[in-house]
């Protein structure tokens, strides 16, 4: 027994535990930790998955893509693909089974600009982050909803900071003030890396725009040899129009990244029944053959280059052809590409804790845990859409990101699963309280030895009595929410660039989020 412990035990039953839980915890102790492993819930069987990739291999050498850029059609066919006389670019066998035997990267670190954030995605240690494109902001109170500001990124990422079960920060939003696209990309990636010290994704629509922000990441860094051993910002880059076209722009912004050092998150997002196929197994055929297409076309411009196996699949409701986010069907889809990144042994990226719903309410609840503990254990690297998201990623909601960081603790905890050793087996524990002791547990030593270690505890989510719930104001999840996410929003103002540096980053580039947005008392929170 710890002095702490033997101290807590002495004062006493409630006392004691609410004494432990109030004290600061190591992240080495604490219940869960970013980057546990997982990969318990298996979808698809091995011979599954072989089949798979037998069939993604066959796409890619008698299907292959449409649209492909110059520069790709070189690379490729210098390699050995071929170009049919309808212009569609394949990827035969060998070559991409030599990519995958020799060339690509594993075991590649997602740095954070600090780094206690730095994160290693392999391995089937699973990480969660946003992501997403929304257009709105929805408040959790009012269910109104609004445009998404530029500021909004900023404070979204501030939470993020502040949040602990959310590991990276992937643009939830579209800032729709800036109207004009350079502005757009390089503010984005602005507001990101100055909310969160946590590693950060962002999308660029230009190759000029790319090479902007590497200026201005360059700076942050302190050097570019800096920034590229410690490349801190992802590309997340859709570069196909499923099914199997190259989205060209994306393509040229992907080549600037990649000889640039930043990372890459390969996107492949596909709407099954609608642009792949409506059965399951052909959704995930697509994007996986999507995916390493993409793979081989990275690791001709740059072997070795750190790449995200990205595979989306989303679901459409075959009713109406939306969008259905939060339906059982995406959590297989997930959790089985989750599995064919593992089968590769690639560093995987897939969505989930998406909800179909406009507001933070039942529907997202149930939808968000269903998906988020599907995914969580199905063993991939990177869980991205995990918090904040509504309508099918057209929404995002600041109590969302706060309830949602409630849910992925929990599934963090099922991910770590049960500990079975000599001590955990607690035969003598049971001894003394049964031969010797009060016949109950809730003062032993052991008890207070692993309220914090074997328990993980809710930031909003309620577990009063009745009478305590009401005597506390009978509130619901989403004022609590409201409440952490004021408190956060109010003090949490980043400090990890230097003013000076960033009045330099100010003198040199357009930059839009006004300073005074980001120093307190400012009056929007």
């Amino acid at each position: 027994m710890t002095e702490v412990a033997e101290a807590t035990r002495r004062r006493g039953g409630r006392t004691a535990r609410r004494e432990l839980r109030a004290a600061p915890i190591p992240e080495d102790k604490r219940a869960v930790r970013p980057g546990m492993r997982s990969g318990n819930y298996r979808v698809l069987s091995d011979r599954d998955m072989d089949r798979i990739h037998e069939a993604v291999l066959t796409v890619l050498a008698e299907v292959g893509f449409g649209e492909a850029i110059p520069s790709c059609i070189e690379l490729v066919t210098e390699a050995g693909g071929s170009l049919t006389e309808e212009g569609r670019l394949l990827f035969p066998r060998g070559l991409v089974e030599d990519m995958l035997e020799k060339r690509v990267a594993r075991n590649f670190v997602l740095h954070g600009q600090n780094p206690k954030h730095d994160m290693e995605p392999w391995d089937r240690q699973t990480h969660f982050g946003t992501a997403g494109a929304a257009v709105h902001i929805v408040d959790g109170r009012t269910n109104a909803y609004r445009e998404s500001l530029l500021t909004d990124l900023y404070d979204i990422g501030r939470l993020v900071d502040s949040l602990e079960h959310i590991h990276f920060y992937q643009r939830s939003v579209v800032a729709r003030d800036m109207e004009d696209p350079r502005d757009l990309d390089f503010n984005t990636c602005y507001a990101c890396v100055s909310g969160t010290a946590k590693h950060v994704g962002s999308s660029w629509v230009e190759p000029a725009h790319v090479t902007e922000s590497l200026e201005m990441l360059h700076a942050i860094a302190g050097s570019e040899e800096a920034w590229r051993k410690r490349p801190f910002v992802s590309q997340s880059n859709c570069f196909v129009v499923p099914p199997f076209k190259f989205a060209q722009d994306a393509c040229r912004c992907l080549e600037v990244a990649v000889r640039g050092g930043m990372p890459v998150l390969l996107l492949a997002a596909g709407q099954a029944g609608a642009t792949s196929p409506a059965s399951l197994a052909g959704a995930v055929v697509q994007e996986v053959a999507e995916v390493l297409a993409a793979l081989v076309y990275v690791n001709l411009i740059v072997p070795g280059h750190p790449a995200i196996f990205g595979t989306w699949p989303f679901v459409s409701d075959l009713r109406t052809g939306a969008m259905s986010g939060g339906s059982g069907e995406q959590s297989l889809l997930m959790a089985a590409c989750a599995q064919m990144g593992n089968y590769y042994n690639l560093t995987s990226g897939v969505a989930s804790g998406m909800t179909d719903s406009k507001i933070p309410d039942a529907q997202a609840g149930y939808e968000k845990a269903l998906n988020l503990a599907a995914v969580g254990n199905a063993g991939a690297n990177l869980v991205y859409e995990s918090a904040g998201m509504h309508a099918s990623l057209l929404g995002a909601c600041y109590e969302s990101f706060v309830i949602d960081d409630d849910i992925i603790g929990s599934v963090q905890r099922q991910v770590r699963g049960i500990e079975v050793t000599d001590d955990t087996l607690a035969v003598e524990a049971i001894r003394e309280v049964c031969t010797k002791g009060p016949g109950h547990f809730l003062g032993h030593s052991q008890t207070l030895e692993l309220m914090q270690s074997e328990y993980i505890y809710p930031q909003v989510g309620d577990r009063t009595s009745p009478k305590e719930w009401v005597e506390q104001g009978a509130t619901d999840v989403v004022t609590r929410a409201h409440a952490r996410v004021k408190d956060i929003l109010s003090q949490h103002y980043p400090s990890h660039i230097d003013p000076a540096l960033d009045e330099r980053i100010r003198a040199k580039f357009k930059v839009d989020l006004p300073r005074e947005a980001m120093l307190p008392g400012n009056g929007r929170w």
